[in-house]
């Protein structure tokens, strides 16, 4: 019958642990200092300050629960199905795999024999209310039995354990939380017992004779006739121990030993309902109330099959405490390492760290000139730029605007401009005046709205100085465009102010080589022109036309 019994539980245990692992509600905050117990405060700390990687272990629930069941036990009497058996129990995790348990149970079993026996003259439960067994006199003589009886009793254990109980399935690497947990226990505990015996029938012995049950009897039938027979009064208290034995209550007291297997199926965040059968062994063979091996009439041993007990139980389990995580072993341990690397919220990412040899700020990988001297300006592709395409980069360039007709360059990027054909004839007796010789000039330009000078637009203004140095007797139109409204004739201002003022300032170029011209019509907004200024008047200085629109550089 236990074989059965536990096989039925066993196919029950891997129908449910076969069941979804949803996940009930969310997994807990690592970064929450309020679950965090204050022995633990200074390791939480260290992993908030990056210097330690391991969250400290957050504060838990405990879990209540009430348990009822089928309670029997295995000993010599055959157990009577069913009888029933409740408990209570306290559990705290220690950790995620690891809980802690103390449990009461009280149990009631009945065991009744179908097969009579004729030697019980050890049995004080029988022999003390008049039953006669077979016995044998001093003299050798067997004398035949008078009352054959049938073994039955019915027994009260209460025991109290402390367990410790292992979760089976809680470390999930392709779930988030178990919404089951299967787990294992052991514990160890005592127990108090009271074993009665059905001996009387009122006040007088029961007559068996009415009743054909032996090995080779129907087994159902055996057991109706004595249901039929027997009252259920349970009046006689079983056989005691001869020897002294402990004592609780004014019960016999012993020590046990549990092993069970058990399995939770979570409701909601507090309740959980679950199925577990825990097998007791004792050191104890009269929880039946029988503990002699039959053998000859009158020869009786006593036997050592310790009687064990066995409760199947369906329990509710509550989980209780503020500021607390659920109980750990409802939780996966991997829950919060796989969510951080999903979309990290505490991790330390370190800025990636990309080659770059010649320190032009082009990575290696997307530099297309890989040994730029130092210094030297660049592209996006990281090569030497080279602003008037004469073949010299900008770093070995000294005339770093050179005009396409005086192209080619020398080494350094020096050009030779052609004398102009209108020069060339100029009447000998005729007073020359000096002229300007300073050419063809660059513009500049800006970007979207800016007034400032951007690197490449002072580079140009450099060399635009270089030649008014060189040509002492030349003035310079400065040239801004934008007519269209007030805002692009103050822009147009701003902008040949700028460049007027960094040749005076920056390049130390006189004010008066300049004439000061804005708001042109016909040219690119984003571009100031610079050209000779020979044949030309002009003021080098003009205020503002809307000084209230004036931008900042």
């Amino acid at each position: 019958m236990a074989s059965k019994k536990n096989a039925v539980l066993f196919g029950l245990l891997c129908l449910f642990s076969s069941a979804g692992f949803a996940q009930i509600g969310a997994s807990y905050d690592v970064t929450d200092s309020s679950l965090i117990p204050r022995k633990r405060l200074p390791q939480h700390n260290e992993f908030m300050n990056n210097t330690y990687p391991f969250p400290a272990k957050p504060r838990n629930q405990w879990e209540v629960g009430l348990k009822v069941g089928a309670f029997s036990i295995s000993g010599d009497v055959p157990a009577v199905f069913p009888t029933a058996g409740f408990g209570f129990n306290v559990r705290k995790a220690l950790g995620y795999v690891f809980s802690l348990r103390m449990e009461y149970v009280y149990g009631m079993a009945k065991g009744l024999h179908w097969s009579s026996s004729g030697n019980y003259g050890k049995n004080s439960a029988w022999v003390d209310n008049g039953y006669v067994p077979a016995r044998r006199l001093s003299t050798g003589q067997l004398l035949p039995v008078q009352d054959e009886i049938y073994y039955n009793y019915k027994t009260n254990v209460q025991d109290l354990q402390i367990q410790g109980l292992v979760s089976l399935n809680n470390i999930l690497f392709h779930k988030a939380q178990p919404k089951t947990n299967l787990y294992a226990l052991v514990g160890i505990g005592g127990m108090i017992y009271d074993t009665k015996v059905n001996a009387l029938n009122g006040d007088e012995k029961y007559d068996f004779s009415t009743i054909n049950g032996n090995v080779y009897s129907d087994r159902k039938d055996t057991k109706k006739q004595l249901r039929d027979l027997l009252d259920d009064s349970y009046e006689t208290d079983g056989e005691k121990h001869e020897e002294q034995k402990a004592e609780l209550f004014g019960k016999t007291f012993r020590p046990v030993y549990s092993v069970g297997l058990g399995f939770s199926y979570r409701l909601g965040q507090r309740i959980s309902l679950s199925l577990e059968d825990r097998f007791t062994i004792t050191k104890d063979d009269l929880l039946d109330g029988q503990r002699w091996q039959e053998a000859p009439a009158g020869d009786a041993v006593l036997t050592r099959d310790y009687d064990t007990y066995n409760f199947l139980s369906l329990g509710v389990n509550y989980a209780f405490g503020k500021n607390r995580t659920a109980p750990l072993y409802w939780m996966n341990p991997l829950d919060y390492a796989y969510n951080e690397l999903n979309a990290p919220k505490h991790m330390k990412m370190p800025k990636p760290v990309l080659d770059d040899a010649d320190g032009d700020g082009v990575t290696d990988q997307f530099d297309l000139e890989p040994n730029t001297p130092q210094g030297a300006p660049v592209d996006s592709h990281g090569v030497s730029k080279d602003t008037d395409g004469d073949g010299v980069p900008d770093f070995k360039d000294k005339e770093l605007i050179t005009p396409t007709q005086c192209q080619p360059v020398d080494a350094d990027g020096v050009g030779k401009c052609p004398e102009p054909e209108c020069c060339k004839n100029i009447a000998a007796n005729m007073v020359a005046k000096p002229q300007c010789a300073i050419g063809d000039l660059p513009s500049i330009s800006f970007t979207g709205r800016s007034v400032s000078l951007s690197a490449d637009a002072k580079a140009v203004l450099a060399s635009v100085a270089e030649k008014l140095r060189n040509n002492p007797t030349c003035k310079v139109s400065v040239i801004g465009y934008g007519e269209s409204s007030k805002s692009a004739q103050q822009l147009s201002w701003d902008r040949v102010n700028a460049v007027i003022n960094y040749l005076i300032e920056k390049e130390g170029i006189s004010a008066d080589r300049f004439i000061f011209k804005y708001g042109e019509g016909g040219g690119d907004t984003n571009t100031v022109d610079l050209r000779d200024a020979t044949g030309e008047e002009g003021p080098n200085a003009v205020p503002a036309p809307h000084p209230n629109l004036r931008k900042k550089g």
